[in-house]
C-alpha cells in the first residue's frame, strides 16, 4: 500500500514539477499544483452594483410593456413617466380613464402598489410605486445576475482557478491569479454592456439638441468613429428616439468576424427565436431609416435599413481592432450586467512578489523540518529516523493530494503546511513515548512495539479528529487566505495520520522482521 501511494505520488507531482518533458496524456491526466494569487500575481477587485438602477431599469420596463398595453386596449393617456426612481405615473385626461388605467396595472401588475392620485392643469396623475419586497428581489437578483454574468465573461477571458464571490453590502469579490493584462480584465468586467437598437430621429434639429432643446421622447447620442490611418478618435453627436426597440437580451451568439472588402474585425451577432422575429418586424416596418446600434449610451455604428432582414442575424462593425472586437463578443456572450457596477478597490500583485512569497515559504518549510529532524533524531535516536522517513513521505503524500484534489496553494496555505510538519510528529511522540513505557517494563521489543502502537491510536485519533473538524468547519465558512489554510492543514493531518501511524509501523516491522533486537534505540 505504501509503494501504491507513493507511485499515485510521483504521478500526480510529475506534472508540477517536469512539466514540458512530459507526454500530453500524463499532463491531462493530472493537473499541475495551482498557484493562490498571493503566489502566482494577479488581480484582486472588489465590485460594487448599483442595484438602484436595477430597479430604476425594471419600471422603465413596465412602463414600456404599459404603454403598449394602453395603446391596444385603446385607453386614452397623455404620458407615462418615471418619477423617484421606483414610482411610475401614468397621466390621463379624466376619471374615466383613471379607472381603466387602475383596473389594467391591478391585473397585469401585482408588484405594484396604487398610492394616491394628484392632478394639476386638468389632468390626472395615477402614481404607482414597487413593493418593498418586490424592490429587494430585484436588488438581490440584480447582484447575483451580475455574479452570474462576471463569472461567465472571467471563464471566456481564460483565467485559471479565479475567485469570484458575494460579499455583504451588493458587493462581489473578484480574484484572478496569473492575469497580465490588468486594463484588460478591469474594461472587460466592469463593462455593462448593455446592447440597444434605437432609431435615429431625422427630423430633429441637431443644433438645437445640442443647444440642450432635444424634441421630447427623444435624446442625444454620440457615434464613434476611428480614422483607421491616423487612429484618432472622434464623436459624431446623433439624435435618437429614447423607447429602445430591441435589446441585446434576446441575443444567442456573438462572435468575430473579418471584413474581406476592408480587413476590418466585426462582430456578428444571432439572435434567439424571440429576437429573430422582433428584428424583422423591425426591420420591415422602417426600410430607409437609420437604425443605431448603442452599446453603453455610445452609438458604434447606425446603418440605413435598406431591406427587410429575416434570419436573426446582425453585425456591429464601428473601426475595431482586433482585440476590441473578441472583448466585445466575449461581453456580448456572456451577457449584460443587469446593473452598473463600481470598482471599489483594485489592487495587483505583481509576479515577482509571488516569486518571493514561494521562496520564502518553501525556505520556512525546510527550515521547519530541519529543526523537526534534529529535534527527533537528538531525542529518540534511531526511531527518530523512522519519524523523519514518515515526515517525508507527508510531505510528498501533501503536495500530491494537491494536485489529486484541485486545490490551490496560498501563502496561508504554506502557513499550513509548516504548520502540519511541526504537529505531524506529534503522532510519533504519542507512539514513542508509550513504547519506552513498556520498554520499563520490561516488554521484549516486538512486544512493546505492539503495545505502543495499539495504546497510542485512540488518543492520537482523538487529537487529530479535533483539529481536522476545526479545520474543516473554517473550510466551510472561511473565505479567500482562511480556506487556503484550511485546505493544507485537512490535508496535512489526513497524511499525517497515514504516515505516523501506518507508515512508520511498517519501516519498523521491516527493521524487526526475522531479526533478534534486544534493545529498540528510542
Amino acid at each position: 500500500m505504501v509503494i501504491l501511494c507513493l507511485l499515485l505520488s510521483f504521478f500526480a507531482i510529475a506534472p508540477t514539477l517536469m512539466r514540458d518533458s512530459l507526454p500530453q496524456w500524463w499532463s491531462d491526466t493530472f493537473n499541475p499544483i495551482q498557484l493562490g494569487l498571493d503566489l502566482q500575481g494577479g488581480m484582486h477587485l472588489v465590485l460594487g452594483v448599483d442595484v438602484d438602477k436595477a430597479v430604476e431599469s425594471r419600471i422603465d420596463t413596465i412602463i414600456d410593456q404599459t404603454e403598449t398595453q394602453l395603446r391596444e386596449k385603446d385607453i386614452i393617456f397623455k404620458r407615462l413617466e418615471r418619477r423617484q426612481g421606483d414610482r411610475l405615473v401614468v397621466i390621463v385626461y379624466d376619471d374615466e380613464e383613471g379607472v381603466k388605467v387602475d383596473a389594467l396595472m391591478a391585473e397585469d401588475y401585482r408588484s405594484l402598489e396604487a398610492e394616491t392620485f394628484s392632478g394639476s392643469g386638468g389632468y390626472i396623475e395615477k402614481h404607482f410605486r414597487l413593493s418593498d419586497t418586490e424592490i429587494e428581489n430585484i436588488k438581490d437578483y440584480a447582484v447575483r445576475q451580475a455574479l452570474e454574468t462576471m463569472r461567465n465573461r472571467v471563464d471566456q477571458f481564460g483565467v485559471s482557478e479565479p475567485t469570484l464571490q458575494r460579499q455583504s453590502g451588493n458587493r462581489i469579490l473578484i480574484q484572478l491569479p496569473g492575469v497580465e493584462d490588468p486594463d484588460r480584465a478591469i474594461a472587460l468586467l466592469g463593462k455593462t454592456a448593455r446592447l440597444e437598437f434605437k432609431m435615429v430621429d431625422e427630423t430633429a434639429n441637431l443644433k438645437d439638441a445640442l443647444a440642450g432643446k432635444l424634441p421630447p421622447g427623444t435624446q442625444l447620442l454620440y457615434e464613434r468613429n476611428v480614422n483607421q490611418s491616423t487612429g484618432a478618435e472622434t464623436e459624431t453627436p446623433l439624435i435618437v428616439v429614447d423607447k429602445t426597440v430591441l435589446t441585446g437580451d434576446l441575443l444567442s451568439d456573438a462572435n468575430v468576424r473579418i471584413d474581406t472588402r476592408f480587413n476590418e474585425p466585426y462582430v456578428s451577432i444571432d439572435f434567439n427565436a424571440v429576437g429573430a422575429k422582433r428584428f424583422d418586424q423591425i426591420t420591415a416596418a422602417n426600410v430607409g431609416k437609420r437604425m443605431a446600434i448603442v452599446l453603453d449610451d455610445t452609438i458604434y455604428s447606425a446603418p440605413v435599413i435598406r431591406e427587410r432582414i429575416a434570419g436573426g442575424s446582425a453585425q456591429i462593425s464601428g473601426s475595431f481592432t482586433s482585440q476590441e472586437a473578441t472583448d466585445l463578443a466575449i461581453i456580448l456572450r456572456a451577457g449584460s450586467l443587469p446593473a452598473p457596477v463600481k470598482i471599489l478597490e483594485n489592487r495587483t500583485v505583481g509576479p515577482s512578489l509571488g516569486h518571493d512569497s514561494i521562496a520564502k515559504g518553501i525556505k520556512s518549510i525546510w527550515v521547519g523540518a530541519m529543526l523537526v529532524v534534529l529535534a527527533m533524531v537528538v531525542y529518540y535516536q534511531l526511531s527518530g529516523i523512522v519519524a523523519v522517513i514518515a515526515l517525508s513521505l507527508n510531505l510528498v503524500f501533501i503536495t500530491a493530494m494537491l494536485s489529486l484534489f484541485g486545490a490551490t496553494l496560498t501563502l496561508p496555505g504554506l502557513a499550513g503546511i509548516v504548520l502540519t510538519i511541526g504537529m505531524a510528529v506529534d503522532a510519533n511522540v504519542l507512539i514513542f513515548e508509550r513504547i519506552r513505557e513498556e520498554v520499563r517494563l520490561g516488554r521484549a521489543p516486538k512486544i512493546a512495539l505492539e503495545s505502543g502502537y495499539s495504546k497510542a491510536f485512540m488518543t492520537i485519533i482523538d487529537a487529530n479528529m479535533t483539529t481536522l473538524l476545526a479545520a474543516l468547519v473554517l473550510f466551510q465558512f472561511g473565505t479567500g487566505p482562511v480556506r487556503g489554510f484550511a485546505v493544507t492543514l485537512s490535508i496535512g493531518i489526513i497524511a499525517s495520520l497515514f504516515t505516523a501511524i501506518f507508515v512508520s509501523r511498517v519501516v519498523f516491522d521491516l527493521f524487526l522482521k526475522g531479526r533478534e533486537v534486544k534493545r529498540l534505540s528510542i
